[in-house]
């Protein structure tokens, strides 16, 4: 018996309380799926959007990429719950709802620009990471982004889910340590990370960057790759006796990797606000390596370089991922997914290839992904809290009400910076 099914079986004829029965060595085997879908979080776009939040602004920021953090956890766990329990991911549901053609086509062409920006941001950040650590001209950066990550998914494709998932966690400690070593070097001000906590903005351009940091830290692709990521792992044959500890071990595999997302993106914006504040230049990447380069020496500039190399290829694996999942579930069309990376790479590589500024690139893509959100949030919300689909593993009241204030605080910050952007103000 394979070693998953193993784990999930000694779950299903435990007796007692989840919490005294599952041993922590086959709690193990059940972590993954939020691992690889929270490599979202920490993907190029939130790179570039915290950096030049914390460059321009210092600590104000602060409260944003912990409330998106917060927001993250429930919307992740959604997204999981609703994969195990259905055997079906959300676009698999809402491509079985909604029965009209055009409306499964339109929903698909939103869902499908969301997933090309997604894409734009983790190449650009993958080909601007070698053109900082071996000068590699970006065109040639991007290419060689997109040939690796056709490497990585290729493992998906042949070794399956398990073994997927120890590739794209390996490239997430590197992320982690790549992005926060330099918040050792340079250690923020208490005063300031506590002032960043009280929400406030400083004009427009704080708006937009705070949609960005949203847009980057609640991706509308990872929500809809959690629940296939679950669906693959965890499938129905095993039955419906181990649901109750598969949630449970859920719920510990969306808190470890919402932490690490988490602690990493705020690392990023503390490092700018205490080492880049009021350099010029720090709201591009490249600006951004050569003034840790000068203020924090080489070896730190390096290491975060690294750090946004593995951030680049293991974002874009899992962008593609998702975004395979998204036409097969709306459109019923099962596309290779080394035939859609090849696609998908074409408009990164124009971007690439025609000479726009790429953290400027990066940072509109990450508003595009706000503007995703709604699309994906609300309909998670709406069908997780239909006992008709769940059963008895529907939302409680409380949770449902709580992605219904995610969503609408998100709908109401996106609004809010059309608003703004618009009148001038």
């Amino acid at each position: 018996m394979p070693k998953d099914s193993a784990a999930v079986t000694s779950l299903q004829v435990a007796s007692g309380p989840a919490r005294a029965t599952v041993k922590p060595t086959r709690l193990l085997w059940l972590l993954g799926p939020a691992l690889v879908a929270g490599v979202a979080y920490l993907d190029p776009g939130n790179v570039a959007s915290n950096m030049t939040a914390g460059a321009r602004y210092g600590y104000l920021l602060v409260w944003v990429v912990l409330a998106g953090n917060l927001m993250a956890w429930l919307i992740q766990y959604l997204s999981a719950k609703l994969g195990i329990v259905t055997g079906k991911s959300l676009p698999e549901v809402l491509g079985i709802r909604l029965r009209r053609p055009l409306a499964r086509r339109l929903y698909w062409l939103q869902a499908e620009l969301v997933a090309m920006a997604t894409d734009l941001a983790e190449v650009i950040g993958g080909a601007v990471a070698l053109n900082l650590l071996f000068n590699v001209p970006l065109l040639a950066g991007g290419v060689i982004t997109g040939v690796i990550s056709m490497i990585v998914l290729s493992v998906q494709t042949r070794r399956g889910p398990r073994t997927f998932e120890r590739v794209i966690v390996a490239l997430l400690l590197i992320i982690a340590v790549g992005f926060t070593a330099g918040v050792f070097v340079s250690p923020p001000d208490p005063a300031g990370v506590l002032g960043g906590i009280v929400p406030r903005f400083a004009g427009t351009d704080s708006v937009l960057l705070a949609a960005s940091i949203l847009g980057a830290t609640i991706m509308p692709h990872a929500i809809y790759a959690h629940s296939a990521l679950a669906r693959d792992r965890f499938p129905q044959s095993l039955g419906r006796a181990g649901i109750p500890r598969l949630l449970w071990a859920t719920r510990w595999d969306v808190s470890i990797a919402m932490l690490i997302a988490g602690a990493v993106n705020l690392a990023i914006l503390l490092l700018a606000a205490s080492a880049l504040q009021g350099i010029d230049g720090t709201d591009t990447l490249h600006g951004a390596y050569l003034a840790l380069q000068a203020t924090l020496g080489p070896v730190v500039a390096t290491i975060f370089a690294v750090g946004l190399l593995a951030s680049g290829l293991a974002s874009t694996s899992v962008g593609a991922y998702a975004g395979a999942e998204i036409m097969h579930g709306l459109l019923r069309l099962r596309v290779p997914l080394l035939a859609r990376r090849v696609v998908t790479l074409i408009p990164a590589l124009l971007i690439l290839g025609s000479g726009f500024d790429p953290t400027e690139a990066l940072v509109l893509s990450q508003v595009v992904l706000s503007f995703g959100i709604p699309f994906a949030l609300i309909p998670l919300v709406w069908v997780t809290a239909q006992r008709s689909l769940l059963g008895h593993f529907t939302n409680r009241w409380l949770t449902t009400a709580a992605g219904t204030l995610a969503a609408v605080l998100l709908v109401a910050l996106n609004l809010l910076l059309l608003v703004l952007t618009f009148s001038g103000s």
